[in-house]
């Protein structure tokens, strides 16, 4: 399925569980049916980018209150491992969808909602889709920036924010010194934990073309490693994942052009930010990323929040490398953020029977 602007497998667990055993693990499955290990994934389903090699293993809920569960995988591309660390805005959108789709969520006679339980990171989310008459749609004409493909408006909330502290290292502003430079950043644990560097220290604007943005790759990988310390992510003798924290820049908003061409003027948005997704600049920002970037705009002091322009209470407009993505935040009356949520767009894209390599004879059945 495509959600928003990533394209998602999704497995129903009744398929995906009697194999885990026999498999050695689920990387295993998934590695081989994306066809890991080459940077193309030539031999599986994989589109060769950071947003067309994901995954999610998806099954029923038995916990009160919630109607699906559902375990997200990043595929990697040129090695044969998976990424468990994080949570997909993008997928959760499709599995929404998929959910009234395949039957493991009742549908309501005009709007149903699917509340749904990440396993990697334990957050909660809503999908809120239209159902009229009880019917549940195939195709829509809701379109995201990042895609000019068509689907099924999907709002989606991210909920229960102010469960966990929004500053994990308890500073609005943090400084990392590499190579005798100082870097400033906000850093955040809401949709994903995430690192937001201001785009003036690394010399840039924030409002670049992405190909700029990958200039500077080693250096926010180096940035992602101090961020990942400081935040309790790991210790300094394990490796960093590749998916958390999400590392990127923000600054004022400019006029720029997006990677398509399209031109963008200063005042149509509040804030520039490019992000950077496993290893390289994303093509447009993933939902948990936004949500990221919204909650800091809320901290005052932080980056984001001495970038942003004046902004109308509640909403946040970001001005991505594909265009403006607009965010309503709901705040506690302590002023807490308790939730953000997006408005965007899923489509099913096959039913398909997927056969992995050994030690997995066969994957079949109720794969999407």
């Amino acid at each position: 399925m495509r959600g928003g602007t990533s394209k998602c497998w999704l497995f129903d667990a009744v398929d995906v569980d009697p194999l885990i055993e026999q498999a050695g693990g689920l990387d295993p499955i998934l590695t081989s049916a994306f066809g890991s290990g080459d940077p193309r994934q030539l031999d599986g389903v994989g589109g060769g980018s950071s947003t067309t090699s994901k995954a999610a293993i998806v099954r029923r809920s038995s916990e009160p209150g919630i109607d699906i569960e559902y375990l997200f995988a990043q595929v990697a591309i040129g090695d044969r491992r998976v990424e468990w660390g994080s949570n997909c805005g993008n997928c959760a959108t499709a599995i929404g969808l998929y959910a009234l789709q395949t039957g493991l969520v009742a549908v309501d006679a005009a709007r149903t909602t699917v509340r749904m339980r990440n396993r990697n990171t334990g957050a909660v989310l809503t999908a809120e889709i239209v159902t009229p008459g009880g019917k549940v749609p195939a195709e829509g004409n809701a379109s995201v920036p990042g895609t000019s493909a068509l689907g099924v408006p999907v709002a989606l909330t991210f909920t229960d924010l102010a469960t966990t502290p929004l500053l994990p290292t308890g500073s609005a502003l943090d400084t990392i010194v590499l190579g005798g430079q100082r870097y400033r950043a906000t850093m955040v644990d809401a949709g994903a934990p995430a690192a937001l560097f201001a785009a003036a220290d690394l010399g840039l604007a924030g409002a670049e073309q992405n190909a700029t943005v990958g200039d500077h790759l080693p250096l926010l990988v180096a940035l992602r490693r101090e961020s990942a310390l400081r935040m309790g992510l790991c210790t300094p003798d394990e490796p960093v994942s590749h998916a958390i924290p999400k590392v990127g820049v923000v600054g004022p908003p400019q006029d720029y052009c997006t990677g398509t061409g399209e031109y963008v003027a200063a005042e149509d948005y509040d804030i520039s930010v490019r992000m950077v997704s496993m290893m390289a600049p994303h093509p447009a920002i993933g939902l948990t990323s936004a949500v990221a970037v919204a909650a800091a705009a809320t901290v005052d002091g932080g980056v984001v929040a001495d970038n942003a322009r004046a902004r109308r209470p509640g909403s946040l407009r970001l001005g991505t490398a594909a265009g403006v993505v607009d965010v309503d935040i709901i705040r506690s009356a302590d002023g807490r953020v308790e939730a953000v949520s997006l408005h965007r767009a899923a489509r099913r894209i096959a039913a398909a029977e997927l056969f992995v390599t050994l030690p997995v004879a066969a994957l079949s059945g109720s794969v999407r």
